[in-house]
């Protein structure tokens, strides 16, 4: 599996009062977005998500999302270590995504390009 990066994940209680804070550190303009009925604001590397505390609550539990080249390549590689698919791999409005458990209990989330809006 090809790693390209990793956003950091922050639950903040405003989205619209933390954008600017981190807009101004990353140097660059937040892309938002919704993911059900959580908020999304990326920024540089972080992904900064704000909604109900049950929903946050669980994605909190992510440790990081990873940037790779094929979510298809990243599947056959957590397979062969052992990890526990939680969630997908499905479609976001940024790409397609899979959460999984590895060995250890470490949770990470794993994010590609392919079939997101041009």
């Amino acid at each position: 599996m090809d790693i390209l990066g990793t956003s950091l994940r922050i639950c903040v209680d405003d989205l619209d009062a933390a954008v600017p804070v981190y807009e101004r550190l990353a140097g660059t303009e937040a892309a938002r977005f919704e993911n059900g009925s959580v908020e999304v604001a990326a920024v540089g590397p972080f992904f900064l998500m704000s909604g109900p505390e049950g929903h946050l609550e669980v994605l909190s539990k992510i440790k990081a999302t990873l940037a790779v080249k094929d979510v298809d390549d990243a599947l056959a590689d957590l397979h062969t270590v052992g990890a526990q698919i939680i969630a997908g791999p499905k479609s976001t409005p940024i790409g397609r995504s899979l959460v999984a458990r590895h060995p250890d209990g470490s949770v990470f989330e794993y994010m590609d390009r392919k079939d997101a809006p041009q």
